[in-house]
């Protein structure tokens, strides 16, 4: 009883972050059982770092998914993501509401915080309209998925695929069940499509998604307008993928990659990627193989990830916008920074700073203490030296929860695995929201003296 007192009176942002930490447990112990793996035996660190991969729906992986894992164990892992990207807050609430059970004031405060920008009153109706479009999207995606699939493998097998990648697109997780990704779909059209389509639903965020079923004709009274919020998503979301694609499509313009590659590849490799890239994990081409520049480009989207109450990690897509335009406003001297006729709050000005300079020094941090381990991977009985700008790749894949990697996630030694699971859970738990967790909410005020200026820049 005391317990239950406790969890209550727990700070919204600490339950979110322990419902995470039990559930990462829990599938981790499920992960070790005998009957989840092909050998019927999994180390306890590849086990965490899979479920942990698995519930903040990143995708690294240092098994293969599709070859030592049973039916069971995918399954188990399938949960994982569907949990993990939904949120375990959301499924709580659903699984109360449908119980006829009241949930708790924090339990709504943690809903309000991870869906809507604005309060509302009808959080059930948030929710229940959150879980039902989640499955339909999926469900949609694995009938899709399975028309692809069931050219080439049996009905039942080519179900499963479906319903297996379906699942993982749309909560941006990235777990495939083919060894080398979707390198051997780079031209299929039907495949590419559903997957980038399921990657940016998912990516979108559920605000926006909201926002844009009340926006459609005859589903409001009167005309919605569409939030500042939501236009600033869909606008930095198409500008990025657009950008990321064209990026793509120059930088590898004279690679071998692109060299000899069907039109249709040259189309759906740089429109791929740049999806991809932003907190998904799938990969049509091998990462490792791309130029450094390109790699660097990747590296930026990844940081800047998804969009704010979606499956997707990073510093969202509004974090960017804030901060350009902020920077725009200042060199053009003014006060307020001002979107689609509106001003910003300069509070969230602020805390869009923070976040980035805190992510940029969690990023830095976990950087330093993998390259202290100067580890090897081992092709072919040579030994090569993992290079930084690979270590780079890896812990920012890491912390945005994309899951792509350039292929030393196998190699990476036992403590390295601890830092990156410790930074996948910051990333899905959200930097500020971890921030709070271990310096507190309360501002004190503090003693104020007389100002004085110094020189910047």
């Amino acid at each position: 009883m005391a317990h239950s007192s406790h969890m209550l009176k727990m700070h919204p942002a600490a339950l979110v972050l322990s419902s995470f930490l039990l559930l990462i447990l829990a599938g981790s112990l499920l992960l070790r059982l005998g009957i989840s793996t092909v050998d019927g035996f999994i180390p306890w660190i590849d086990a965490l770092f899979t479920v942990t991969s698995a519930v903040c729906v990143t995708g690294l992986v240092v098994v293969d998914t599709g070859s030592c894992f049973t039916t069971f164990g995918q399954c188990v892992i399938l949960a994982l993501i569907q949990i993990g990207g939904l949120g375990v807050m959301t499924i709580s609430v659903a699984l109360f509401t449908w119980l006829g059970r009241s949930v708790s004031v924090r339990h709504r405060m943690v809903m309000q915080d991870l869906f809507t920008h604005t309060p509302r009153q009808d959080i059930y109706q948030l929710v229940r309209s959150v879980i039902i479009f989640t499955l339909s999207t999926e469900t949609v995606g694995a009938i899709l998925l399975t028309t692809h699939w069931v050219g080439e493998m049996p009905l039942e097998k080519a179900v499963y695929y479906g319903v297996f990648h379906s699942i993982s697109a749309f909560c941006n997780a990235g777990f495939a069940l083919f060894p080398n990704g979707l390198v051997h779909y780079s031209g299929a059209w039907l495949l590419n499509l559903t997957i980038c389509l399921l990657i940016v639903i998912g990516g979108i965020g559920f605000p926006v998604l909201y926002d844009l079923q009340a926006w459609f004709p005859g589903r409001a009274p009167k005309k919605m307008r569409l939030s500042v919020q939501s236009k600033t998503v869909l606008l930095t979301t198409l500008l990025l993928i657009i950008g990321g694609a064209v990026m793509f499509s120059l930088l590898e313009s004279n690679s071998p990659l692109l060299a000899d590659r069907s039109l249709s590849q040259h189309i759906l490799i740089p429109l791929f990627q740049s999806i991809t890239c932003r907190t998904a994990g799938f990969n049509t081409v091998d990462i490792g193989s791309l130029r450094e520049v390109t790699i660097v480009m990747m590296i930026f989207l990844m940081f800047v990830g998804a969009s704010p109450g979606s499956c997707g990690g990073g510093v969202k897509t509004t974090t960017l916008a804030l901060l350009t335009l902020f920077t725009v406003s200042r060199i053009q001297h003014r006060k307020r920074v001002n979107m689609f006729k509106k001003s910003i709050p300069e509070a969230t000005v602020t805390r869009s700073m923070s976040l980035v300079l805190l992510a940029i020094g969690i990023i830095g941090l976990v950087l330093f203490m993998l390259l202290l381990s100067d580890s090897f991977i081992v092709i072919d009985g040579g030994r090569t030296r993992i290079h930084t700008l690979q270590y780079l790749f890896e812990t920012v894949s890491a912390f945005a929860t994309v899951g792509l990697s350039m292929g030393i996630t196998p190699f990476l030694t036992t403590w390295d695995k601890y830092w990156i699971v410790l930074i996948m859970i910051i990333g899905r738990v959200g930097v500020l929201t971890f921030s709070y967790i271990v310096v507190g909410t309360e501002a004190t005020r503090g003693k104020e003296y007389s100002e004085e200026n110094m020189m910047i820049g």
